[in-house]
């Protein structure tokens, strides 16, 4: 009776777990650049009894444990904006930003221009090209940024592009390994980064999250259900526990 009790509680704390995973999902549906994250489940088995004053093998309980969270890299849909600065990457690639903590990572690709001609993410950090942070003239129009991330311009009265500088694109060995920082930013964990030229820039455009708002509603409404019948089960084991109880103590007279 015990081990029912013990087995809902483990099931429930990992449902409290999940719900928190899939309520940050459903928060970030409109973030660009967002990658969902899922939860992975095991199964736990306790050890029997082992003491020499037990006969014979229990019965091994089996308990659920939440085992780890891992990140769905997979793309968003594209979204064609039409701002010369908004750019979507198409592969693994990522964008090398510099914050007050370090070099980060992010597939947001909301950019814009700052008040010193730099070209920075909606949060303010700078994006970092091959030579590092890219700036512009005040004179610079008609941006452009091709398919491998050069960023040109028209200066004044210039018919001549001139370029700006290079996106600095990033992939890693194992993306699993890149820890979340909010702000819809990475930091790259036991992995180091590494240039990406596989990955090609989509101007005009932006990648938008990847989470599927219908499938993360109904599973919020599946965990909780199941959150429900568990609580209703232990109630249950509870009553029929305390009720064995009293009768166990109702010494005749």
């Amino acid at each position: 009776m015990e081990n029912a009790l013990l087995v809902g509680l483990s099931r429930q704390v990992t449902l409290e777990r999940q719900l928190d995973v899939v309520a940050n999902n459903i928060a970030n549906v409109n973030t660009a650049g967002y990658k969902a994250d899922r939860s992975l489940f095991e199964e736990y088995l306790t050890s029997g009894a082992h003491e020499d004053n037990f006969v014979g093998r229990d019965r091994r309980v089996s308990y659920v444990q939440d085992r780890a969270t891992f990140r769905d890299f997979t793309q968003g849909p594209v979204e064609q904006t039409k701002n010369p600065l908004d750019i979507a990457i198409n592969g693994d690639g990522l964008l090398a930003v510099q914050t007050a903590g370090g070099e980060r990572y992010t597939r947001d690709g909301n950019l814009q221009i700052n008040n010193t001609g730099q070209l920075v993410t909606v949060a303010g950090n700078q994006v970092l090209g091959t030579s590092g942070p890219i700036v512009f003239q005040p004179t610079d129009h008609d941006i452009n940024i091709s398919p491998d991330g050069t960023v040109t311009v028209l200066e004044g009265a210039s018919r001549t592009d001139s370029i700006r500088g290079k996106l600095r694109l990033v992939s890693f060995a194992d993306a699993q390994s890149l820890l979340k920082q909010g702000g819809n930013l990475f930091a790259a964990g036991g992995s180091a980064p590494q240039q990406d030229l596989k990955s090609t820039v989509q101007q005009g455009f932006v990648e938008k999250s990847n989470v599927n708002a219908v499938a993360e509603m109904s599973r919020m409404m599946e965990v909780m259900r199941t959150y429900t019948h568990i609580s209703t089960l232990m109630q249950q084991q509870n009553d029929l526990q305390k009720t064995a109880i009293e009768k166990l103590a109702d010494v005749p007279a």
